[in-house]
């Protein structure tokens, strides 16, 4: 892995962090959906991984796009306009997908600005936590740009059409604060208790069964975009699936005994 993302297994949890403090955590260098990608890989495959925490290191989170390698014409941002079509689709729209193909519940602990692709990174977790110093900003048109890295389709899904609106159209960047009140983040903590609030909510995701775990993020991702009679045909197969297996015998053992469950994946 990359000294630019950083893979870090403890336990169960798998932590990955966008690594270029110096210059607040870009995303959109040569080697960035290869990384990602290929952390994605690793921890889809591993089917001991029940969790992961994606955080940036030093004071940011994600700076989002190199705004100087745009107006230089690096980094695949120049070019004729098919070409920079396809640059997107080969690079950055490899990170974005990558992020939301991965299999267990994410959580984006967000130590400070998240801003443009930054702020569509955070979004594709499942949940967000902020540190109390976290800014969040859609500012695409701001330099005079789409929201082309997903958010047009992330945002109004996790904070509402009217506010995913404003927040794009004005370019505006909220504090942590409201970003929770408006659902963007589930709650907001004192930066030095970030990466341990996460921890421990990571810690009570991964008590669960690991298999019916993968399939409920699957089920509300689809449920994201179906229909509800089809989410309630992709459930009954799915709950079909998780009564086969031996983890739900333990899980009522457990309950009936009155002790902690341990689950197998089997």
């Amino acid at each position: 892995m990359s000294d630019h993302l950083l893979y870090d297994k403890k336990g169960h949890i798998v932590t990955l962090t966008i690594n270029r403090p110096e210059s607040r955590n870009p995303l959109g260098a040569a080697e960035d959906p290869d990384n990602f990608a290929n952390a994605t890989a690793r921890i889809n495959a591993d089917r001991d991984v029940r969790c992961v925490i994606l955080t940036g290191a030093g004071k940011a989170f994600s700076a989002g796009g190199n705004v100087k390698a745009m107006r230089e014409g690096g980094e695949g941002f120049g070019g004729a306009g098919v070409h920079i079509r396809e640059r997107y689709r080969n690079g950055i729209h490899r990170i974005v997908k990558s992020v939301w193909s991965i299999e267990v519940p994410v959580i984006a602990a967000v130590n400070g600005p998240a801003i443009g692709l930054g702020n569509d990174v955070a979004c594709l977790a499942d949940t967000r936590i902020a540190a109390d110093s976290a800014l969040f900003g859609a500012t695409f048109l701001k330099i005079g740009l789409i929201p082309g890295d997903g958010g047009a389709w992330l945002l109004p899904r996790i904070i509402g059409m009217a506010r995913a609106s404003q927040l794009l159209y004005t370019g505006d960047v909220i504090d942590a604060v409201t970003a929770r009140e408006w659902g963007l983040v589930s709650e907001v903590v004192p930066a030095d208790q970030l990466l341990a609030r996460a921890h421990e909510v990571a810690d009570k995701i991964c008590v669960q069964a690991p298999d019916v775990l993968r399939m409920t993020k699957q089920l509300l991702r689809h449920g994201m975009s179906s229909s509800f009679d089809a989410i309630m045909e992709l459930s009954a197969s799915m709950q079909a699936l998780a009564h086969h297996t031996s983890d739900h015998r333990e899980a009522l053992d457990a309950f009936f005994e009155k002790r902690p469950p341990v689950y197998k994946g089997e």
